[in-house]
């Protein structure tokens, strides 16, 4: 641990010698005290935002340490659904990729006018198929070369993600929230290049509790650094409180909204939790397929959904 510490610090005081400022030591123990101590890990540097509010590429040597700490995170057997996992195949034919890759070129977009990098996808009810957008757009986005994506399923009460997936549910998530595990530990590297998975972990009956004690913060202050985006799967608005709790340290909000199926009035009643300036737009899900292209103008995105 204190070889990924030093290697840090030395990228961290690089960083900042290079910006003109001054990082007092971590610590100024002698080096055989050092070994005796049992820090927590240090969180990695943060790279520095452009102005225009797009992500900026950390250094070579902030790099390097990421890799490192990235290393830790086991490697799992997923085994996913292929009814609903568009981007694990070398199909880019099936019905919806289009969408997704649509829905990717406008996320960046909007990036260039905010930072935006923890993105929440969320639904007014259950079954609107915000996991399966969720999960999808993750993917999507590692298509692109040299992106790195982390999908966290949130959802504490009724997780599913790891089913789209085919992944472990455990640890995750609510075992880090616990403090039984460290963010290394409840990471999941796939089959798929760059893309890692937090599960929700163990089922928590004190949702409201876990996602409210200062750890989420921490966590996404953590492992922001590593990825590009951090997708977060939460439960759905109407019955529970949980997704306002995670809005609140996220950058932006998709909506899900399911074709035919959403009532306007409970659609309209979640957006109204969240701040104007968090929602990003909504995507119907389960347009039927001769609808879609004029219903993406409308919605903002349309992804046609077998779930």
């Amino acid at each position: 641990m204190s070889r990924i510490h030093d290697a840090l610090k030395r990228a961290e005081q690089e960083r900042a010698t290079s910006m003109g400022t001054h990082v007092e030591p971590v610590f100024d123990q002698p080096e055989v005290q050092r070994e005796n101590m049992t820090p927590m890990p240090p969180m990695p540097p943060m790279p520095s935002m452009q102005a225009s509010g797009a992500a900026a590429r950390p250094s070579m040597a902030s790099a390097m340490n990421y890799e490192s700490l990235l290393a830790r995170c086991p490697q799992t057997e997923w085994s996913p659904d292929p009814r609903t996992m568009l981007f694990f195949q070398e199909d880019d034919t099936r019905i919806g990729a289009e969408e997704f890759r649509t829905l990717r070129s406008r996320l960046y977009q909007i990036r260039e006018k905010m930072p935006l990098r923890r993105l929440m996808v969320t639904s007014a009810l259950p079954k609107e198929g915000k996991s399966f957008v969720a999960a999808n757009l993750g993917q999507v986005m590692v298509r692109q070369h040299g992106r790195r994506a982390l999908i966290i399923d949130a959802d504490l009460r009724n997780p599913g993600m790891h089913r789209h997936l085919g992944a472990p549910q455990s640890p995750g998530l609510a075992d880090y929230l616990l403090g039984e595990c460290d963010e290394f530990a409840a990471l999941q590297r796939g089959p798929m290049e760059n893309l890692f998975f937090m599960p929700a972990g163990k089922i928590a009956g004190s949702a409201p509790e876990l996602l409210s004690n200062g750890r989420l913060k921490q966590l996404l202050q953590r492992v922001e650094p590593l990825f590009d985006w951090v997708i977060i799967d939460t439960s759905p608005v109407i019955p529970v409180s949980d997704a306002t709790l995670v809005a609140s340290v996220c950058d932006g909000i998709l909506m899900v909204v399911r074709s035919n199926a959403t009532p306007s009035d409970l659609a309209r009643r979640a957006r109204e939790e969240f701040p104007d300036k968090l929602l990003l737009g909504v995507v119907l899900n389960g347009a039927p397929s001769g609808k879609l292209a004029q219903s993406k103008y409308y919605y903002g995105e349309a992804v046609n959904s077998p779930v």
